[in-house]
């Protein structure tokens, strides 16, 4: 069994602030899934949270059952709550739907974006292409990467695809950093978009679609691999 230790989640309680404490718990919990500190299949022992995190044992269920709600948390009877545990075929799937969810809204960027809009996702490509060089950690590609994707998303105008894709972010942001932890990966998930914006910028829908649709597969292939490689102990 794999124990949650207090390295995980850092030497300080959750500080008093505005925000209330479950909201705090959460986000903590959360990155350190997306970090991948707690790894899939990892057990969730309430006592553990509690004492680490410094909150009550109803706030940590609470946290629970938001992160099962997102994909994140899986509860299995008569064995509790753990991380969320994709085999490969289930991340081939997810980003099957992916290739086809995202390669629409490209196409509807490219219809319906103004052109501030492709300059800002010019702009976060280029941040994510800085993130890669600069080495900025887990959570620094992933932020940028959720930006360039909020820029992809509004621009696209569509309400149908944003709740649709919306309903396979938590296990996204799970496949993407796993495949973002992979040495060398985010250099070329940046180069992949840059060609997705370069498409974008010359209102080809057809190339940018393309583009797209190589980037998630080229994403598939390296987090199936590291899924495959990395078996959970348990």
């Amino acid at each position: 069994m794999v124990v949650v230790t207090s390295s995980v989640w850092g030497s300080e309680p959750l500080p008093r602030v505005a925000a209330p404490l479950r909201e705090q718990a959460t986000d903590r919990v959360r990155t350190a899934i997306l970090d991948l500190r707690l790894r899939p299949g990892q057990r969730l022992i309430e006592r553990e949270l509690v004492e680490n995190l410094g909150v009550s044992r109803a706030t940590i269920r609470e946290v629970i059952r938001q992160l099962a709600t997102e994909g994140l948390v899986t509860v299995v009877p008569q064995r509790g709550a753990e991380v969320t545990s994709l085999s490969a075929s289930d991340a081939a799937d997810i980003y099957e739907m992916r290739a086809a969810l995202e390669a629409l809204a490209v196409r509807r960027f490219v219809q319906r974006a103004c052109d501030g809009e492709v300059r800002a996702l010019r702009r976060a490509v280029d941040a994510i292409a800085a993130s890669a060089r600069d080495d900025g950690g887990a959570q620094g590609q992933l932020a940028a990467k959720d930006r360039f994707y909020e820029v992809l998303m509004a621009g696209s105008a569509s309400g149908p695809l944003q709740q649709t894709l919306a309903g396979l972010q938590a296990r996204v942001r799970l496949l993407r950093a796993t495949s973002l932890s992979v040495p060398g990966r985010p250099a070329e998930a940046a180069q992949e978009l840059r060609a997705v914006v370069d498409a974008v910028e010359a209102r080809d829908a057809d190339r940018a679609a393309d583009a797209c649709v190589l980037h998630i597969r080229h994403a598939a292939a390296t987090a199936t691999r590291a899924l495959g490689e990395d078996p959970v102990p348990r």
